[in-house]
């Protein structure tokens, strides 16, 4: 033992030896004055062990000495219960300070903290632990009034710190003998923020977040064991909070920075996700309800909609968590046998169900959609995706009903997979994720197909994507085209004799949208050159197919709308096309421009061609 850990342990023990004679002497003045000094105290002994020994790592030891102390005066037979809660709230936080310097001290902080929850009031030291927690990432608890002590530095604001104080909280929930729903409701979203904090940052191969999440579903375990005791509405409410709370951690384990590049694949991940899927069956939560969402909400509904407490946007990515767990079971088999589920079962009853599997889209688009989720788990979301629309026999609907309601389902479900061809590195990945576009897009309803690839269109950000999906509009096009001319000369089934709703008017505005220049003029092109070129090619395809079969399904051949495309679209982007052009044949570091714009100008030609024959006989 150094000598200034000699004199810091001396300290202690004045300190502490004054702190209980005056607590005892009844002299609660003084006594509070006493105690803030010890605060003070400890705080700045700790602050400096934990420098040092990111340092020069030499603290450890000195740490140890200090925890041993604090423990063996609290767990003294001796000690008076009123001056063991007077110090509930300083030394447990002391406690979690100092158990940050070594894997030793973590370890006796958390008997310090034990000491306290085994001699105090439960309910008392539950809500200290949750102040004690909740203190150090936001302002303080507000159902907690005690003594007022300065949150832990950006030092402490890390995983060790806050295991002991898990620890100790799960072990006192199952004390609590009576409102065991509010109190849980009270707990869960000081864990939950903790979480979120950790998850917002990077750690060593060697620290604590394990640890950490470890004691957060201990936490879980707790309050299952509090279930298994209640009856009635109190047990189904908590039941739905437990349930919430798993598929809230459930995201933040993957979003822990450390585990981007190895989050399917890690032994060190997977240990808590079987934990969690473990907890979902115990809340009887099935795959097929988490990944229709159904089950979500009903357990959403039990738990939020019956107020508007603070701190109940921490479920905010329960839905994403939902998915997450089912491709965590559809990945690794032996999670999906922790969550007692048959992944062969539900990839069926999707199959044979329409709106259900557009359900099931829903949910998985928070995982296309999510950027701080890998890639890897991106791309078992779309290989699950692919099993559920590959095993489709047939597309068939209730003419009853009216599917335009799953429109905004559809919409933003196609648009999350289009994240993943955007912004994919891997090759396959980025075919798979388009195989499975197409094939959802196939899934829809005609015409919902027709509303929803066109708002695709129109609110994409991407020229690229925008000439991939004006692309699918003409595969559309195409089918809708060959099942016309199959039926000319057979009878006409239901499905052939339906109209076809992508050979209408709205195609041309559709299209307009891309051929008339904007009004302000440049930038527009070379940017948008493969959406131009993309709607450039699509229109020649309808001038020339209307005027072959000829009709004039989409008002193409009108006089009036020849003139208009002619005057407003063509000719312009014409004269613009040929400027860029000629200004990029003038700067040799703008050669790339040429190269993008001569397609352009070749399609545009052939278009502006066909609409001056079309307009001579007229």
């Amino acid at each position: 033992m150094s000598a200034e850990t000699d004199a810091v342990l001396v300290t202690l023990h004045e300190t502490l030896a004054s702190c209980s004679k005056l607590i005892e002497a009844g002299d609660y003045r003084h006594s509070d004055q006493s105690i803030a000094e010890l605060a003070d105290f400890l705080e700045s002994i700790s602050e400096s062990l934990i420098a040092a020994e990111s340092e020069n790592g030499d603290s450890g030891n000195a740490a140890v000495e200090i925890l041993t102390q604090i423990h063996e005066y609290v767990a003294s037979p001796a000690l008076n219960q009123e001056i063991v809660d007077a110090l509930a709230f300083v030394l447990p936080m002391a406690a979690a300070r100092f158990g940050c310097a070594s894997t030793r001290s973590l370890e006796l902080a958390g008997n310090v903290v034990d000491i306290f929850v085994e001699r105090c009031n439960p309910r008392d030291m539950f809500s200290v632990l949750c102040e004690v927690i909740f203190s150090s990432i936001a302002v303080p608890y507000p159902s907690f009034n005690s003594q007022a002590i300065s949150s832990p530095s950006d030092l402490f604001v890390i995983p060790g710190y806050f295991i002991p104080l898990l620890s100790g909280l799960r072990k006192v929930l199952v004390l609590i003998r009576t409102r065991h729903y509010k109190q849980v409701k009270v707990a869960v979203p000081v864990i939950l923020n903790v979480l979120k904090e950790m998850s917002s940052k990077s750690y060593d191969e060697d620290t604590d977040w394990e640890k950490l999440f470890h004691n957060a579903t201990g936490v879980a375990y707790s309050i299952r064991a509090i279930c298994v005791k209640l009856e009635g509405e109190d047990k189904k409410k908590l039941h739905a909070l437990l349930g919430l709370y798993v598929l809230q951690i459930m995201d933040f384990v993957l979003d822990v920075q450390a585990l981007v590049s190895v989050v399917m694949a890690s032994t060190r991940c997977l240990p808590v996700v079987l934990e969690l899927s473990d907890l979902l069956q115990q809340c009887e939560l099935s795959y097929i309800g988490l990944l229709t969402g159904c089950e979500v909400d009903m357990i959403s509904e039990l738990v939020l909609g019956d107020d508007s407490e603070d701190g109940i946007d921490c479920f905010s990515q329960v839905r994403l968590g939902a998915a997450v767990a089912v491709i965590w079971g559809y990945k690794a088999t032996e999670v999906a046998i922790a969550a007692k589920a048959d992944l062969t079962t539900v990839i069926v009853e999707l199959q044979g169900n329409c709106t259900r599997r557009w359900e099931a889209l829903a949910m998985l688009k928070h995982i296309f959609s999510d950027t701080n989720l890998s890639f890897e788990l991106k791309e078992h979301g779309i290989k699950f995706l692919l099993c559920i629309m590959d095993g489709i026999t047939s597309h068939s609907y209730t003419d009853h009903v009216d599917y335009s309601v799953y429109f905004a389902t559809l919409y933003t479900g196609l648009q999350a997979i289009e994240m993943v061809i955007m912004y994919a590195s891997d090759s396959i990945l980025r075919k798979n994720a388009f195989s499975a576009f197409k094939k959802v897009l196939a899934d829809i309803p005609a015409s919902v197909r027709f509303d929803v690839l066109s708002a695709l269109i129109k609110n994409s950000d991407s020229s690229s994507m925008v000439a991939i999906l004006l692309g699918c509009f003409k595969e559309e096009m195409l089918r809708e085209k060959n099942e016309r001319n199959s039926s000319k000369d057979a009878v006409l089934n239901s499905e052939v004799s339906q109209s076809t709703p992508f050979w209408n008017p709205c195609v041309l505005e559709l299209l307009e949208e891309f051929l008339r220049p904007p009004e302000d003029g440049p930038p527009y092109l070379p940017e948008y050159s493969d959406a131009v070129l993309s709607a450039l090619n699509l229109y020649r395809f309808i001038l020339i197919t209307e005027s072959t079969d000829n009709s004039n399904r989409t008002g193409i051949l009108s006089e009036e709308k020849l003139h208009e495309v002619y005057k407003e679209c063509l000719v312009p982007l014409h004269t613009l096309v040929e400027a860029e052009i000629e200004n990029a044949k003038n700067d040799e570091e703008e050669s790339g421009i040429t190269c993008a714009l001569n397609p352009v100008e070749f399609v545009l030609d052939r278009c502006i061609e066909l609409v001056q024959h079309k307009l001579k006989p007229l």
